[in-house]
Order: structure tokens, then sequence, then C-alpha cells
């Protein structure tokens, strides 16, 4: 039971982590998007707060670090994000490394991953904390988490989200 108490309080400090206060760094906005078309593959990006999914993690970092990101903000791969091909930008997911049980909230703020078979692209910070780093890829399990999502996407909109601490 005390395990149980200590991991619901980890996850709900990683929850309020993920929903930062504002900042000059840099500000991201609300996004579903178009579909899109990528290596010959269509993309259908909306709103699923039941969105659960198992596959392949990867992480990408250094070649898009200081960039901007699918939906406005400027990538940094020490943040707790991800990228991912058609959940709303921002909304909050928690991605599960199945290979050693460690478990994340990171926030969806970018498109991809764009490499076959993969579902979710972690920022370097992200894949570290997941174990996920060193190897490059994981088995892993991502789920939305709908009401966090729900506040994440209304503060989106209202331009009180910001990307970075």
């Amino acid at each position: 039971m005390a395990l149980a108490a200590c991991a619901e309080a980890q996850f709900a400090a990683q929850t309020a982590k993920a929903i930062q206060q504002p900042s000059a760094k840099t500000q991201g906005y609300y996004k579903v998007g178009d579909p899109y078309e990528i290596k010959g593959v269509w993309y259908y990006p909306t709103v699923d707060y039941s969105y659960t999914e198992t596959g392949i993690a990867s992480w990408y970092g250094p070649g898009f670090h200081g960039k901007l990101t699918a939906n406005g903000e400027i990538y940094d791969e020490n943040d707790l994000t991800a990228a991912h091909r058609t959940l709303p930008m921002p909304s909050l997911v928690r991605v599960t490394n199945l290979e050693n049980g460690r478990a994340l909230v990171v926030r969806v703020n970018d498109r991809g991953p764009f490499a076959h078979g993969r579902i979710i692209d972690l920022s370097r910070r992200s894949a570290q904390l997941l174990g996920i780093e060193q190897r490059g890829t994981a088995k892993v399990k991502v789920d939305i988490l709908p009401v966090e999502s729900q506040r994440l996407a209304e503060a989106a909109k209202q331009g009180t989200l910001i990307a970075t601490a």
C-alpha cells in the first residue's frame, strides 16, 4: 500500500511539472492540425482522449535542440516532452517502459516519430528517466491523461501555457 501511495505521489508531481508556469523563453499554442503525408504515409491528427497504445518508443535530441516544434515551442531535449503523430498538442501522456517498469508523464508538443513501427519519440531527458537512452528504443505503453490533457488544451487555447521552465 505504501508503495502504491508513493507511486501516486510521484505521478502527481510529474504531472504538475509537465504543466509549467509562464516564462519568456518560448510559448507554444494548441494544435490538432490537418491530415499530412510523410514518406508516402498519411496521418490524421485527432482529439482522442481515450488513446492508449503499446509499441516502440525512441528518442530525439541533439539535432533538434533549439529548433521549433510542430506547435511553435522551442524544443529543449532536457524537458519532459515527446512527439506523437496524431495526438493534440499539447497533451499529457503516461509512458510506461514495459522492459523495466518505469513510468513518466510527458507533454506532447511535436509531431513524429516517422520511423516505421515507432509510436512515440521522447526527448532525451524523458528517455534517460525511462531507461531508454542507451539502447535507443524500448517497448512502451502510452496512455493519454484525459482530464489533465483537456485542462492543458484549454490553458493553451487561452494563451496561458508556456512550454519550458
